[in-house]
């Protein structure tokens, strides 16, 4: 399936994702393996948005430890409530920043970052991970983003 992975040309985000969604859910559709599974869903977002990073962070001994990821080199441990990841942890919650210059805190695993993004993974109600995408654009992600990569995070199985 992943070489039959189509990517969308519009300039639309929201159809990009619309078009993304359900490869990404085909690509899982019974795949057991969560890295397997965290791996093609970051191979899938960076070919069609061509991000800077886009990776996973999972809950280990109390850190987010580096998952599967696209991109550069990364940092590979963050303390709770440290950056943009650890805070997104901390709170529970989705964050945008635009600026990552800007953010109080923020952990330069490469200074080519300009924007974030940082979703939540819950299992039974806890943060079990993020998701979290950078941008060398500044301002890149919206609540656009934040829904639909709500909605693909939604679709990794944990059990």
């Amino acid at each position: 399936m992943a070489e039959d992975l189509k990517i969308t040309a519009s300039s639309d985000k929201e159809e990009q994702y619309q078009s993304l969604l359900p490869q990404i859910e085909a690509l899982l559709y019974g795949e057991p393996d969560l890295i397997a599974n965290l791996a093609n869903i970051c191979a899938a977002l960076k070919e069609q948005f061509k991000w800077f990073w886009v990776g996973f962070y999972l809950v280990k001994d109390g850190e987010l430890v580096l998952g599967p990821f696209q991109g550069p080199v990364a940092c590979t441990r963050i303390a709770k409530g440290r950056g943009v990841c650890g805070v997104s942890w901390e709170k529970a919650e989705t964050l945008i920043v635009d600026d990552v210059d800007q953010f109080p805190g923020h952990i330069a695993c490469s200074s080519l970052s300009r924007s974030e993004i940082v979703i939540p993974l819950f299992y039974d109600n806890e943060v079990v991970g993020v998701l979290d995408v950078d941008s060398e654009d500044p301002a890149k992600f919206d609540e656009v983003d934040a829904e639909y990569l709500g909605q693909v995070v939604k679709l990794v199985n944990f059990k």
